[in-house]
Order: C-alpha cells, then sequence, then structure tokens
C-alpha cells in the first residue's frame, strides 16, 4: 500500500493547478526514501468535536536528514492525511533543496510572465484603441470643415 502512495506522489500537486505543465524541469524533484521519514499519528483537534477529539488521524511526518516537520489533518481518515503529508513534505523538500529551481518557483515564474505578457497585451489594445479614437475625431472633424 505504501509503496502504492509514493508512487502516486510523483507529481507535486502544484503542477496540477498549472496547466501547462510541459516547461516545468523534474529532473531535480527530490523522492522521499521511507527509512528518511519518521512518522507519528496524533490526535486531531478542530471543529467536529468529540468524534474528532479522540481519534488519532492526525498524521506528523519528519524528514530526518533535513528535519523538516509537517502536521497534516485535512481529512478524516489517517490514510488520506498520510498521502496528504507526504505530498506537503515532498513539495517544502523540493523548496528547501532545490530553491529557485524548485517546481513550485517555476510555476510562480510562469504565471508571472503569463500575467506580464497579459498587461502587455492590454495595453497595446489601449493604445490602438485611443490611437483609433483619435483618427475617428480628427476625420469627423475634417469632414465637418470641408462640408462648410
Amino acid at each position: 500500500m505504501l509503496r502504492h502512495v509514493v508512487r502516486l506522489l510523483a507529481l507535486p500537486s502544484p503542477a496540477a493547478r498549472c496547466k501547462s505543465t510541459a516547461n516545468l524541469d523534474y529532473s531535480r524533484y527530490p523522492t522521499l526514501q521511507e527509512s528518511e521519514i519518521e512518522e507519528t499519528f496524533t490526535r486531531g483537534s478542530g471543529p467536529g468535536g468529540q468524534a474528532v477529539n479522540k481519534t488519532s488521524n492526525c498524521v506528523f511526518l519528519r524528514h530526518v536528514p533535513t528535519n523538516i516537520t509537517i502536521k497534516c489533518h485535512t481529512h478524516r481518515l489517517a490514510s488520506k492525511n498520510r498521502v496528504e503529508a507526504r505530498k506537503l513534505l515532498l513539495e517544502k523538500l523540493d523548496a528547501h533543496i532545490n530553491g529557485e529551481n524548485s517546481i513550485a518557483s517555476q510555476i510562480k515564474a510562469q504565471e508571472q510572465r503569463k500575467s506580464t505578457e497579459r498587461r502587455r497585451r492590454q495595453g497595446k489594445l489601449q493604445e490602438m484603441k485611443k490611437s483609433w479614437q483619435e483618427r475617428e475625431r480628427t476625420d469627423k472633424y475634417t469632414e465637418a470643415t470641408d462640408d462648410k
């Protein structure tokens, strides 16, 4: 079961929100070794009352070499929390090891480029509209003076 879970984690979750992953470099993306992870289950907290407070389905992961810790209690089931915690740990580990070459940073830079290009196109369109309006005004003015 756990090996299957690790195989599912090949793609990070930030890539899921990015529409185009063709330009992303996954060559440096880290892999999790089960021997490097300490996993403990603790009792959850938050909304849900007694049912949440008495079950131990909150997952606490610690990556031993880097001492990065993750606490995940987003789902009611411990199995879903384990999968989610490993995804989060991979994202944090990628950001820690690769820095600006991490997948999340690459996606952020890609979105920034798209936003800049969109703003440039909008500005260009506005300039074209203004120049067209000016031409129309001058054309109407010259037509009105030519008719007299």
